[in-house]
């Protein structure tokens, strides 16, 4: 299991040292409630730990006070895997504590608070969405360079998918986009609902930083890296830079950012499925 863990942080990146969240730390009975109203804060604490709490669940505790969500509930996750990830979120602050470079945690807030308060149908609902508009479909007329990467970029991914899904989608360049069938969106429908409620916070979270359903699920079966599929998603940005050039900083911090978010959420959408726990050696005499 660690090491399932380990090679998923190398795969996705490394998400704890870049990821983007905004909770707010203080004391409440010697527990733990934040929010999302500052971005750093002193840090409070010496020790992270996890344990075991009721119905199997995993707890996170800083110096023994157990950390609660924004809308006061107990921080609990559903396996020791996903536990170990926040914690180490936790773990890797310094003096100061950052809290944008801790995505898992504001993650597991939005899966438990639930603050829009949507349905498993809903969030499917919400996901698809992004299929009807989604950035590998819509393409340009000129200038004939940008076409000839997109057809060359995109088509493979867009092949891919259709083959492996069985699906139709297709591309345009109409302001309107392609016409998704029906039987489509029934078969995207009904492979989401084969994810836990957690496994879609975590997939819309990456659809929503791709603007594609295409290529987030290409990622999350492992056909696209995360930087491949990040570049995918800002072809014609890259395209315009290499070609007009930028301002460096600012393209590259863009950059990392979104590569960050997203190797967060894909992360958090195979930790949140994971349904074990970490097996450890046993000491011989």
């Amino acid at each position: 299991m660690f090491r399932s863990i380990v090679r998923l942080q190398s795969q996705f990146g490394n998400v704890f040292s870049h990821c983007k969240v905004c909770p707010r730390l203080q004391h409440v009975r010697c527990t733990l409630k934040y929010s999302t109203a500052s971005a750093e804060r002193k840090k409070f604490y010496q020790d992270v730990s996890i344990s075991q709490g009721e119905g199997g669940l995993y707890e996170i505790n800083l110096d023994r006070r157990k950390l609660k969500t924004p809308g006061g509930k107990l921080f609990t996750v559903p396996n020791e895997a996903l536990a170990i990830a926040v914690a180490t979120e936790w773990d890797a602050q310094r003096d100061t504590l950052k809290f944008y470079t801790m995505h898992l945690t504001t993650l597991c807030n939005t899966a438990l608070d639930n603050p829009t308060e949507r349905n498993k149908d809903q969030m499917i609902s919400a996901a698809l969405k992004f299929l009807e508009t989604d950035t590998i479909c819509y393409r340009v007329e000129d200038p004939p360079g940008l076409v000839e990467l997109q057809k060359n970029e995109w088509d493979l991914v867009l092949h891919w998918i259709e083959n492996r899904y069985d699906v139709t989608i297709g591309s345009s360049s109409s302001i309107l986009g392609p016409d998704i069938p029906e039987e489509t969106k029934d078969t995207f429908r009904q492979h989401l609902t084969s994810y836990n409620l957690w496994s879609l916070t975590g997939l819309e979270f990456v659809i929503s930083q791709l603007k594609s359903v295409v290529l987030s699920l290409g990622m999350i079966d492992r056909y696209l890296s995360v930087e491949k599929a990040v570049l995918l998603s800002r072809l014609e940005e890259e395209y315009q830079i290499e070609r007009w050039g930028n301002v460096e900083w600012a393209h590259d911090y863009d950059m990392y950012e979104l590569r960050a978010r997203t190797a967060a959420g894909a992360l958090f959408v195979h930790l949140s499925s994971e349904t074990s726990t970490v097996k450890r050696k046993l000491m011989q005499d």
